[in-house]
């Protein structure tokens, strides 16, 4: 893992231009396939970082990278209902992707604004988000500004809106989406929800362990007020983006070697049971 140093008085500025992707609604393997894809063809001396936004349809189960999937869902309800499973290449616990809005960030270390370790740039890569809610009139704030007596931040968890982290975002009491966060050598990847409705008792229901406490804690934007139709919002929060990193958006999409690398992961990663489901990647390294 990179380790932004203590003493940053050498390390260049952010970059002020990235690539918007905007991908509109996918299924889960599409999406998957092509966040890995970005991932492995980003290379950190050359490319501009990376923005994608998209969402999911068909709705969809993911599981953090290093779950099992007979072990946290109950397959044959999974398999009777349709319900589509795919596996994220960041960790985490299980999150049912219906009525939102996801992003992801492709970036190198010295392409954002400084960070003190790699827990720090979870509070930089999530300082959008938290103007984004803030925009929307939404009083936010991150889980360790707002922990209580007794909370307990980064406890591990099967059902990914039953825990929290120091730098998830926070309203009314209530976790608003999750984020996770993968390294490469000098690359950064990060993706996170942010939810329109609440779907949390919709993926419990999918789970082995359906305690109803387990859900309780999941906020979204609608139980906020918030019904502002998803272009705007993706329009708003592509605003946020740019005003939090003094950062200028291009739209783009993905280039051949991105899209090649994209189908391939698709048809020999993402729509096998091996990956999804065991997460043994027979044919490619993630």
């Amino acid at each position: 893992m990179f380790t932004v140093p203590a003493d940053i008085s050498h390390v260049k500025p952010p970059c002020h231009g990235w690539r918007l992707i905007e991908d509109g609604l996918l299924p889960g393997e599409r999406n998957m396939a092509i966040d890995e894809a970005l991932l492995n063809s980003f290379n950190p001396v050359s490319s501009a970082p990376v923005l994608r936004l998209y969402g999911w349809s068909p709705p969809a189960l993911s599981l953090g990278r290093f779950q099992k999937a007979g072990e946290v869902l109950e397959l044959e309800r999974c398999n009777a209902s349709g319900t589509v499973i795919v596996r994220r290449i960041t960790g985490g616990g299980v999150i049912y992707h219906a009525e939102e809005l996801t992003y992801s960030i492709v970036c190198a270390p010295d392409q954002i604004p400084p960070a003190t370790s790699v827990k720090d740039s979870f509070r930089v890569l999530t300082s959008f988000l938290l103007a984004f809610y803030r925009q929307l009139g939404l009083d936010s704030c991150y889980a360790v500004d707002a922990a209580s007596e007794g909370i307990c931040l980064g406890e591990r968890t099967a059902f990914c809106f039953a825990g929290r982290e120091s730098f998830d975002i926070v309203v009314n009491g209530r976790k608003i989406g999750g984020n996770a966060q993968r390294r490469l050598k000098n690359c950064i990847f990060q993706h996170g929800s942010i939810p329109l409705l609440n779907m949390a008792r919709v993926g419990l229901s999918f789970l082995r362990d359906r305690s109803p406490e387990l859900a309780e804690g999941a906020g979204c934007l609608a139980e906020c007020g918030i019904t502002i139709d998803r272009d705007r919002l993706q329009a708003q929060l592509i605003a946020a983006f740019e005003a939090s990193f003094g950062v200028v958006l291009s739209p783009d999409h993905l280039s051949s070697r991105e899209q090649a690398a994209a189908e391939r992961l698709y048809s020999t990663k993402y729509t096998r049971k091996r990956w999804n489901l065991e997460g043994i990647d027979d044919e490619n390294t993630a």
